[in-house]
């Protein structure tokens, strides 16, 4: 029963990184049709309003809903046996990832309210970047689906010779965290008007420090060699789906 728990957590933990995935996308398709719009239309008024949309598409849905697939996809890495470094395919979505996030936090914010204040002068700004830049960042979310479900390439040099030596699923409260602090950051951002994904990066933190204890633990119990959890890592064959 207690298996059946962690499972089923698990899985609704892996629905809302799909979801939230999805939306990531889908505005920032979004974000590219407004930026497109205000760069084609001769209206300017039609063009301020296309920027400003998207500057408030981006705070207020945009920016949450990368942050939610972000955090239930490094949870999903550091709560199995997938790892974030042991599997190539996950290694590319985990820094294409991070790029992703890099950008949308020090670059595209800014970068929007550029293109606004311009759009009032009749002035591109940055919006033709910001529309080529937000297409390549829908086909980037687009390229990490096809990867999820192919699975391309091999292991890397940090996946152990010894595939017992990798630590299996997390318990289920580290699953439940996980789904309680993305619907708490999503509330929280809905109701200031940005994303403020505190709660999250305190889970991942703390799991992340309380993995590394409990793997060192068990190499000390063991005289320098890990011991398997009760859960099989993940294998080619899927014994444990992310």
């Amino acid at each position: 029963m207690a298996s059946l728990s962690v499972r089923r957590w698990r899985q609704l933990t892996l629905w809302l990184h799909v979801t939230t995935s999805v939306g990531w996308m889908a505005q920032a398709l979004a974000l590219c049709v407004l930026l497109t719009t205000s760069l084609t239309t001769p209206d300017r008024d039609v063009a301020v309003a296309a920027t400003s949309m998207a500057q408030v598409l981006d705070g207020r849905l945009l920016a949450p809903l990368a942050n939610a697939s972000a955090f239930t996809g490094f949870m999903l890495a550091a709560a199995t046996g997938w790892g974030f470094f042991r599997y190539r395919w996950v290694l590319v979505k985990f820094v294409i990832t991070l790029v992703q996030l890099h950008l949308g936090i020090f670059v595209l914010g800014s970068a929007l309210a550029d293109s606004a204040a311009a759009a009032t002068t009749g002035a591109r700004g940055p919006a033709v970047p910001l529309a080529v830049g937000s297409a390549l960042m829908a086909g980037a979310i687009a390229f990490h689906a096809w990867v999820s479900v192919a699975k391309p390439w091999s292991t890397t040099r940090w996946m152990p010779a010894d595939r017992r030596q990798v630590a299996g699923t997390a318990p289920r409260w580290v699953f439940v965290a996980t789904v309680v602090g993305v619907a708490a950051d999503l509330t929280v951002a809905a109701l200031l008007g940005h994303p403020a994904p505190l709660i999250s990066l305190i889970i991942l933190g703390t799991w992340l420090v309380l993995r590394r204890r409990q793997t060192r633990t068990a190499v000390d119990r063991s005289g320098g060699t890990a011991q398997p959890d009760a859960t099989p890592a993940p294998t080619r064959a899927g014994a444990v789906r992310r």
